[in-house]
């Protein structure tokens, strides 16, 4: 750390969030009364500087957002957090009480810099930093770099012996080293600031930046040629084509997306512990943390006796003498309290001696101490806050819709009125804005049941979602559009590419979005066109033309979206048709549900024109795989049974029967499940289809009924009972029983009928080895 004179900055390198640091900071600033303070931060939020010193509630966060235009694909976000111990928020109000000008010298959030960055504060350190803590704490025994932090410089020091242990630490971490593409980048714009600010030669310079950047802008500012310190440097504006939206909003922020264990991975561990070393010193933290551990044990009722008090103080005293800590610090506390409230052996690490969320099987007294430690702050900006315009858009949708918050929503989907309602909430909801819950109501926009019932809320955080959720769009109805579109180009796992976008479909269906844009338009097709498993594409096809034809309730009806799917979804389905393989059994519904919805769209092609589906190449796509000795059978069955229930072949019946006849008895159950599938009611109608069925069955011998009963029983499942009793009397009839009930065909048998036919083989057997014998009777 260089000292600050006329000539020279004084650049502070901090850890964010640490209190040390902050007190560091506020210490140098009230020492030297600089004329400026320049602070890692977005620098296009100069210009707004005045929102930061509102009266708000800690923490916040400067959300800095970029999306590109409407057609385009990349979106970017990146927080920039405050709290009541961040150095950075510490060096804002003491930069005011002493009249500095406060500038940020970073880089927009929106930069390429921050391309794969989710937190600014994230200092991006390469793998020789990471091992240069790690080797630090095995040469001094200590668990985790976070105690090793806590160890070095979150004692009590001297501002001297702590200025000079972090100048040491951070030049060791950064070693020289360039790093990486991103860093320099938001180096070369830091060390611009710096040397504009010395240029002006009118005072001395205080920087505040992440440690890791100290020891290269200490040398960087030093090279900045002199013309280019005329002025201050200018914030760059993202390159791309008109359309563009990017900006910074201030929102609230809480402390368990500030926890380093589970979301803010370049901040400190259990925020709500240093803001009490910050407010009550060292001392006065440890025993808030008592206290507050305690009271929170004791509710949960879990032991937390007043002997364990006694020993959780004594332990942590005796550790912290032990580790040459005058006082103790966190992870003091924290092995106590491990030391004295476990009495069992631990499965897993001690959770703060890791990053992540707490693993299973951590003890629960050890769960409720890490809860304690994260504290549940919740911040809130002052009234008059700047807001981006969907949060006003929302509020006035809202209040024009007569949604009350908080309230119960009761909404009926046939009322016009009451869909607009719906439509509303079905938007927040894309957006996943807290708060806003659907308790009732159909999966599918056109399923069975009308009547929806919302749960709708203002939870804390709910207001900063909605700031956050501005990167989509100024309105509602722009921003849910906007995130549906992400949504269909997510690759889910675990689920089929198709699925995931009849189920987004879905849901804009309810939402009323009807299109979307034309890039997207291209990149579904071809996704759709990517399917691998024609047993994925049925229950897709079928939801998709329910909403393009019969969506017009909702506003979807023949949009330009749902046809290219549907077409996608066709095409692709006809090529997977003839591909040669095996279904296995588990598949076969899915297998002859796509068939059924290839059927249906052929029909509705054929009734009036439907946009990408041609009929006549998916009847000769079916005659292809119905002749096709390498297709399954099921296949073959659904293939000539499309063609059959769309009147193409006249001699269907014939056809049929031809087509089991030549199968081996095990798969005659499989082809005639195709076939009833897609035309029962001409085949079950067609009296020489019904002779030619019985005739087959009762051709076979033993043996073959008992591989041939399973599929059929499986295939007559494709019979709704009424028509199942009608095939009975006909069988009756053929045998002269017509006079019998049908329940001697369709009842159920007191002894299952694959048993029967087993034994009737096994008896026959027996008899021929009885008569080569010749004692057969």
């Amino acid at each position: 750390m260089t000292p600050a004179s006329q000539r020279e900055p004084l650049i502070i390198g901090v850890r964010h969030f640490s209190p040390a640091c902050a007190r560091l900071v506020v210490q140098r600033i009230a020492e030297l009364r600089p004329r400026h303070v320049l602070i890692e931060g977005p620098a296009d939020f100069n210009a707004r500087l005045g929102e930061l010193a509102l009266p708000h509630r800690l923490p916040v966060a400067i959300y800095s957002y970029f999306s590109a235009a409407e057609d385009a694909v990349e979106r970017r976000a990146s927080w920039s957090p405050f709290a009541l111990h961040s150095p950075e928020w510490q060096a804002m109000q003491a930069a005011r009480e002493c009249g500095a000008q406060l500038r940020f010298i970073d880089l927009p959030a929106w930069h390429d810099a921050f391309a794969h960055i989710m937190n600014r504060y994230d200092d991006d350190a390469p793998d020789a930093a990471a091992a240069y803590e790690d080797a630090l704490c095995r040469a001094m025994a200590i668990d985790g770099r976070d105690s090793l932090w806590d160890h070095l410089f979150e004692g009590e020091l001297a501002a001297d012996e702590l200025s000079a242990r972090l100048d040491v630490h951070f030049a060791h971490l950064r070693a020289g080293a360039p790093g990486s593409p991103g860093n320099q980048a938001r180096e070369a714009m830091m060390a611009r600031h710096i040397a504009w600010a010395m240029h002006q030669d009118d005072g001395p310079v205080v920087v505040i930046c992440g440690g890791y950047h100290a020891p290269a802008l200490a040398a960087l500012w030093r090279t900045i040629p002199a013309a280019d310190c005329a002025s201050e440097p200018p914030v760059p504006i993202p390159p791309g084509a008109p359309g563009l939206r990017y900006g910074s909003y201030l929102v609230p922020y809480h402390f368990k997306r500030l926890d380093a264990y589970e979301g803010y991975a370049s901040g400190m561990p259990s925020p709500a512990w240093y803001e009490w070393a910050w407010t009550l010193g060292l001392a006065g933290a440890g025993k808030e943390l008592l206290r507050t551990v305690l009271a929170r044990l004791r509710a949960k009722k879990l032991p937390a006796s007043t002997a364990d008090v006694i020993a959780i103080h004594s332990r942590a005293k005796g550790l912290a003498r032990m580790r040459a800590h005058p006082t103790p610090l966190r992870s003091d506390w924290l092995d106590a309290l491990a030391g004295s409230l476990v009495s069992q052996a631990l499965d897993v690490p001690l959770p703060w001696t890791y990053r992540g969320r707490v693993r299973a099987g951590t003890d629960a007294a050890l769960v409720e101490v890490m809860a304690v430690l994260a504290g549940d702050a919740v911040g809130e900006l002052a009234p008059g806050t700047p807001q981006p315009p969907l949060v006003a858009a929302v509020d006035l949708e809202l209040s024009a819709l007569g949604i009350v918050v908080p309230s119960q929503v009761s909404i009926d989907l046939l009322d016009a009125a009451q869909r607009a309602r719906s439509r509303a909430l079905h938007r927040l909801a894309l957006l996943d804005i807290p708060g806003i819950v659907r308790t009732t109501g159909p999966k599918l926009a056109l399923g069975r049941g009308q009547q929806e019932t919302w749960d709708v809320r203002a939870p804390l955080e709910q207001r900063a979602a909605l700031i956050e959720a501005a990167t989509y769009g100024a309105t509602l109805h722009d921003a849910a559009r906007a995130r549906l579109e992400e949504i269909l180009r997510q690759h889910p796992a675990g689920s089929s590419r198709i699925g995931a976008i009849t189920g987004a479909l879905n849901r804009a269906a309810f939402a009323g979005l009807a299109d979307v844009s034309e890039r997207l338009l291209g990149e579904l097709h071809d996704a759709i066109c990517q399917e691998a498993h024609f047993g994925e594409l049925g229950g897709p096809m079928q939801v998709l033309f329910a909403l393009y034809r019969h969506g017009d309730a909702l506003g979807v009806s023949g949009s330009a979206v749902l046809q290219t799917a549907i077409g996608a979804a066709f095409d692709r389905a006809l090529w997977l048709a003839e591909a040669a393989g095996g279904v296995a059994p588990t598949e076969q519904d899915a297998h002859v549900a796509t068939y059924s919805a290839i059927a249906m769209l052929v029909r509705e092609a054929r009734a009036t024109a439907l946009p990408g589906v041609e009929a006549l190449r998916a009847l000769a796509v079916c005659r292809r795989v119905a002749a096709s000795a390498d297709a399954a059978p099921v296949s073959r069955g659904a293939a000539l049974g499309l063609l059959l229930a769309s009147d193409a072949d006249p001699d269907g019946g014939d056809l049929a029967s031809e087509l089991l006849a030549s199968l081996p008895p095990s798969m005659v159950g499989d082809a005639l499940a195709g076939l009833l599938a897609l035309a029962r009611q001409c085949l079950c109608e067609d009296a020489r289809f019904v002779r030619a069925l019985d005739a087959l069955v009762r051709t076979l011998d033993g043996a073959d009924f008992v591989l041939a009963l399973p599929a059929m029983r499986a295939a007559f499942t494709w019979l709704p009972t009424q028509e199942r009793g009608a095939l009975a009397a006909d069988v009756l009839k053929l045998h002269g029983a017509g006079h019998r009930s049908q329940r001697s065909l369709t009842g159920r048998l007191a002894t299952a009928p694959e048993l029967l036919a087993r034994h009737d083989a096994l008896e026959r057997d027996a008899i021929e080895r009885l008569a080569i014998w010749g004692i057969a009777p």
